[in-house]
């Protein structure tokens, strides 16, 4: 399988050496569970596309400090690229922007939450099983880092998985998107360097829980293994 990375952000500079850049988090994951995998970047920040959309057989959107609502014209083409995936039922896979994007460019809403920053390690409980899905129980523990939340689903999405923090946290669209809400390629070392920096925005409280937090184990390798059982169905 050949998966197409569309890179929406840029790590801050003096992190690169020891996490690299966003599409770099994502093969590192994915290559882990499944070793075979090919990957194409794509700058989309920067107006990179494929030349033909099925160079690849998937794509996968990365998270990014711009806010899908934000007026600039790369996100307008982005939302615009969403919907011809959407409309020749490509496979697409969404994190964190991403996930908010797909919904924001396919008829739902994205808005900055009265919930504030959500940060470190959050339980997502599943309510729907899914036929990628494992059976090592409903609850997945996942790094977060996001004050944007989807507060209204593209029509025809299901909600998988929720919490009382954030409502819409795995969503799926036919058999073609999937989206999660939660960093699976993140690690607890970077969570950390993203709270040390935000700080000041997130206030002590949330901080200090975020940091706490992170004495738990996050399920990146598990959701790595359910996008590519997701990927791999017809």
């Amino acid at each position: 399988m050949k998966l197409g990375i569309l890179k929406t952000d840029q790590v801050r500079p003096e992190w690169v050496p020891d996490f690299g850049e966003y599409p770099d988090m994502f093969i590192a994951l994915l290559a882990r569970v499944d070793p075979t995998l090919e990957f194409r970047v794509y700058d989309v920040e920067q107006g990179e596309y494929p030349a033909d959309i099925d160079e690849v057989d998937a794509y996968l959107i990365t998270g990014s400090k711009s806010s899908v609502y934000d007026d600039q014209p790369w996100i307008a083409a982005l939302m615009d690229f969403v919907r011809e995936l959407d409309r020749r039922r490509k496979k697409l896979v969404g994190i964190c922007f991403g996930h908010q994007l797909v919904a924001q460019a396919l008829g739902g809403k994205t808005e900055k939450s009265a919930k504030g920053w959500g940060v470190g390690l959050h339980t997502h409980r599943f309510n729907i099983t899914p036929s990628w899905y494992d059976e090592q129980g409903p609850d997945l523990d996942i790094l977060v880092s996001h004050q944007d939340q989807v507060v209204s689903n593209a029509p025809g999405a299901r909600v998988l998985a929720s919490s009382e923090f954030c409502e819409n946290a795995v969503c799926q669209i036919g058999e073609h998107i999937l989206t999660f809400q939660g960093h699976p390629e993140f690690v607890p070392a970077y969570s950390r360097e993203i709270m040390e920096f935000r700080r000041g925005a997130l206030g002590e409280e949330v901080y200090r829980r975020g940091v706490a937090s992170l004495a738990g184990e996050p399920q990146g390798e598990r959701v790595a293994r359910w996008i590519l059982n997701f990927l791999g169905q017809p």
